[in-house]
């Protein structure tokens, strides 16, 4: 049972980081036009980023609880272990295509900002 109220308290935080997503978007191109502050014009630009590093650890943390639940009936690993995995897969994935190694998740331009707000993303989904 705590295994799915891990899974329920991880859905609640990825619609909350979705719904700030959307209302970034939203705003971005009043911010970009009309607020010349460089800190405010970052977040809107790099929260996509940090976003993504949430929203990645958090469904593959998902993923890995519900297939050891699955598949592993006799030995499963702990939260510890599925939390670190997870944070591993999802880091790989996120700074590969940060430093342009791949290109999975479209056009991404090389930004030391972005590839701060992904592991700051990364971290905050752990």
């Amino acid at each position: 049972m705590v295994r799915e109220e891990a899974l329920i308290k991880l859905a609640r935080i990825q619609i909350v980081v979705i719904l700030v997503f959307i209302i970034l978007k939203l705003i971005r191109p009043f911010v970009l036009e009309e607020v010349s502050i460089d800190f405010v014009r970052i977040i809107v630009l790099s929260f996509p980023n940090l976003a993504e590093g949430i929203v990645g650890t958090l469904i593959l943390t998902g993923i890995l609880l519900l297939f050891f639940r699955r598949f592993m009936k006799s030995e499963k690993p702990g939260n510890t272990t599925i939390y670190l995995l997870s944070g591993f897969l999802a880091a790989v994935y996120v700074l590969l295509q940060e430093f342009k190694i791949h290109n999975l998740g479209g056009n991404n331009i090389y930004d030391p900002n972005d590839v701060l707000f992904s592991i700051l993303g990364l971290g905050l989904g752990l």
